[in-house]
């Protein structure tokens, strides 16, 4: 396996073609999609009303909670509430 010192990293990634515009701006937006994902487990394991809301219909309850309830978010929060 070679092994490269920093110098050479930097080559190396300085010889990468940039990042798409659509990753850099999705990578702009995770952060606030984190936060409002987290807020959403934290509202329904906190409020049982909510948590029912979200098993009868989790895009109404997403989209009532301010968000946008896109397949991405859907996922995710089902994944997170079903481990909580």
């Amino acid at each position: 396996m070679a092994t490269f010192d920093e110098q050479r990293l930097v080559e190396l990634l300085g010889a990468l073609p940039p990042a798409p515009d659509a990753w850099v701006a999705a990578a702009k937006e995770l952060p606030l999609a984190r936060r409002e994902l987290d807020d959403l487990v934290e509202r329904a394991v906190a409020d049982e009303a909510f948590r029912h809301a979200i098993e009868a219909d989790i895009e109404a309850a997403i989209r009532e909670a301010g968000c946008v309830p896109d397949p991405l978010t859907v996922a995710a929060l089902r994944a997170r509430l079903d481990r909580s």
